[in-house]
């Protein structure tokens, strides 16, 4: 199959590689003339773990080129993939999709007869029957189908998410279309995952229903976690005690921080959104978005228990500002919140993260970037693990605490014992969840 992929960002440039490995002949196209001129010469723009390796094989096969020509990129082509970025748009909440219908009007101009134009992005219900209308209007005489195949790639896990799904779902309504997807993911199909071939409206909801039910896990067991605090419970082992039931599942049951990136935070502002046009309110998602909010600004809290209710002239070493580990996706991450309320309360901030200087510096102003998580602990007051990267999770502690100026740590993703915490010198302790320790 010969395929174009529009947008080069995390999902267009994940999708486009590992379908150059399934053998197809891929095109991947951005308006961006650096970026384009960076992967042409190798450079992955984003963090993404065995991307590089993948990307660098399939380009020596001659299966994957990237290119700022359109027309080009669609001669022949069986199929043209959308994804380019739905980001939440300003005063509503919804997906803005600016640049989808701008895709969708410059690929009717010089699409070939018989193509499938695909929507990858995150788009709300409706949206591709409006990608067929722009196409129409652009261009009356092509001869298109439109397909909707929404993605579930985890940032960090993007590849073999890619190449070992739970599943692939096809939102198609006719047999050309459903043909061409099936001829796409054939490797798939021989491998026996599962493809979910669906209507085009189903298709779309699929894709907000599982990121809204996913935070709607992550904000459940984060409230479970605030009232184990009040009640002297253990968070973790309620986690696994729940989650130990085949109807609940062990996943998305870590308390933390609150859910951050580039998916939770707006798919589930476009599904209440959504809901509300439609007169069908999304209450148990509405309050899903407040309460991470509210767990995000009460992590502060905890940091203020810990430098005796004043930031003020306390040095902070923060280890993780990503909001998960093995990425440097920093949107919406819970650091956003949590760092500006530590560096405007006076605190001098440090800051250590194996990924997410590139995009830190500029959303973290005021904070020092330090590589070694010993050298951020240095002389510290208060030592807090927002990210639980591998760097993280096996730390020499008792060398860190004799470093300290005071020995404290807020660890709000559980990475450590508290009472091996302790035993290491720690004078104080903090997690989520779960019982405190005061020296």
């Amino acid at each position: 199959m010969k395929i174009a992929m529009i947008g080069t960002g995390y999902v267009g440039l994940v999708s486009g590689v590992c379908f150059s490995d399934f053998g197809h002949e891929v095109f991947c196209v951005d308006k961006d003339a650096s970026k384009i001129e960076r992967l042409e010469n190798g450079e992955v723009p984003i963090y993404e773990p065995g991307l590089d390796a993948l990307m660098a094989r399939n380009v020596e096969a001659g299966r994957l080129s990237f290119t700022t020509d359109l027309a080009k990129a669609l001669q022949d082509v069986d199929a043209v993939f959308i994804a380019v970025g739905t980001p939440t748009r300003r005063g509503d909440g919804h997906a803005d999709l600016t640049y989808v219908m701008a895709a969708a009007e410059e690929v009717a101009r010089v699409a070939p007869h018989g193509v499938v134009i695909v929507t990858k992005s995150t788009v709300p219900v409706g949206t591709n029957r409006k990608v067929a209308e722009t196409v129409r209007a652009a261009n009356p005489d092509l001869d298109f189908d439109v397909a909707s195949n929404p993605e579930f790639l985890r940032e960090g896990a993007a590849i073999d998410d890619f190449m070992k799904p739970d599943r692939v779902v096809v939102g198609v309504e006719s047999e050309r279309a459903a043909k061409v997807m099936s001829d796409i993911y054939r490797p798939l199909y021989l491998r026996d995952f599962p493809i979910v071939t669906t209507d085009l409206e189903s298709a779309e909801m699929i894709k907000y229903a599982a990121n809204a039910f996913l935070a709607i896990k992550i904000t459940f067991i984060n409230e479970v976690a605030a009232l184990c605090e009040k009640v002297g419970a253990d968070v973790k082992q309620v986690s696994r005690g729940i989650g130990l039931d085949g109807r609940i599942g062990p996943k998305f049951l870590h308390a933390g921080p609150g859910y951050g990136g580039s998916c939770f935070p707006k798919d589930t502002k476009a599904l209440a959104r959504i809901g509300q046009e439609h007169a069908s309110p999304m209450r148990i998602t509405e309050t899903v978005i407040d309460v991470n909010e509210e767990i995000k600004r009460r992590m502060i809290g905890k940091l203020k228990d810990l430098c005796g209710d004043n930031f003020n002239g306390k040095r902070v070493a923060v280890l993780g500002v990503t909001f998960k580990p093995n990425t440097d996706d920093m949107r919406d991450a819970p650091a956003l919140t949590i760092v500006p309320a530590l560096v405007g309360g006076g605190a001098e901030v440090r800051v250590c993260d194996p990924q997410g200087k590139r995009e830190g510096e500029r959303l973290l102003p005021g904070v020092s970037w330090i590589a070694d998580p010993y050298d951020a602990a240095q002389d510290a007051d208060l030592l807090v693990i927002l990210t639980e990267w591998n760097e993280f999770r096996a730390l020499d502690l008792e060398a860190m605490s004799k470093t300290m100026r005071r020995a404290a740590m807020a660890d709000l993703r559980n990475v450590y014992d508290p009472v091996d915490v302790k035993s290491a010198g720690f004078a104080a302790y903090i997690g989520v969840g779960r019982g405190d320790l005061e020296g």
